[in-house]
């Protein structure tokens, strides 16, 4: 390993052990350990199973208007639900057991942060576990979704919809107030496994105003010039140490 990045995780676990008001905001790289593939890294099977890029199937306009086509990608490329917890949502759960760690916030979907026992948990894009009918709003389960084919139909005929933040659509009010509030309020932010690329989720980080602000992505991202600590390398790597 790199001495350079030995060192900064000594520093890393200091501001922990030091810490009681810590938050973290992480992307899809949190859950890559897990087997869950981050959809913008294209595989090359969209362009030989799908008519159009992800962007346009998981937007709101693509839902309402071509629901079933939607749904083959969803089923196929969104709900990994063989996936479990790897490393470091083990633990951040344990470290908000400790009374250290005050919320994650993610861009995630999976539930994975809930699964390894995380309790205060801000999903700013949703969640493939929650789904609602559009007309009477009665919630399913993740099993309605896999078990139908098709466009999955509420009892009462309406059309069942994943409660995950498509393009196009705001992201939940009360979410994001609750995000904000944490991540205003934290002594350390640490901010792992994504591109800070997806507005308005990145743009939550400038309301921290901390002097710990901790990065940690394998590659550069915009605010890497902000960091107090930048950590160029994966995830796992570093949570198996703190």
């Amino acid at each position: 390993m790199d001495e350079n990045i030995q060192d900064k995780i000594n520093i890393l676990k200091n501001w922990i052990a030091e810490s009681d008001n810590i938050v973290f905001f992480g992307g899809a790289g949190v859950s890559t350990e897990s087997g869950i593939p981050d959809f913008r890294s294209v595989d090359g099977l969209y362009h030989q199973r799908y008519d159009y890029p992800p962007e346009t199937i998981l937007s709101h306009s693509f839902f309402q208007r071509k629901t079933e086509d939607f749904y083959k990608f969803y089923r196929d490329k969104m709900i990994c639900t063989d996936a479990l917890p790897n490393i470091t949502h083990t633990r951040l759960a344990e470290l908000e057991k400790e009374g250290k760690l005050k919320a994650v916030v993610t861009q995630n979907i999976d539930g994975l942060h809930q699964a390894a026992g995380s309790q205060t948990v801000y999903e700013l894009h949703g969640s493939v576990h929650r789904n609602y009918c559009t007309s009477c709003h009665k919630f399913y389960p993740i099993e309605k979704i896999i078990e139908s084919t098709g466009v999955p139909r509420c009892e009462c005929g309406g059309i069942i919809k994943p409660d995950v933040v498509l393009y196009e659509e705001g992201l939940d009010d009360r979410t994001v107030s609750g995000a904000i509030n944490a991540i205003s309020n934290a002594d350390v932010l640490i901010v792992g496994g994504t591109s800070l690329a997806v507005f308005p989720a990145a743009g939550l980080i400038e309301y921290y105003t901390g002097n710990k602000l901790v990065l940690i992505n394998k590659s550069a991202t915009p605010l890497d010039n902000n960091a107090d600590l930048l950590l160029q390398c994966g995830l796992g790597e570093v949570f198996s140490q703190v």
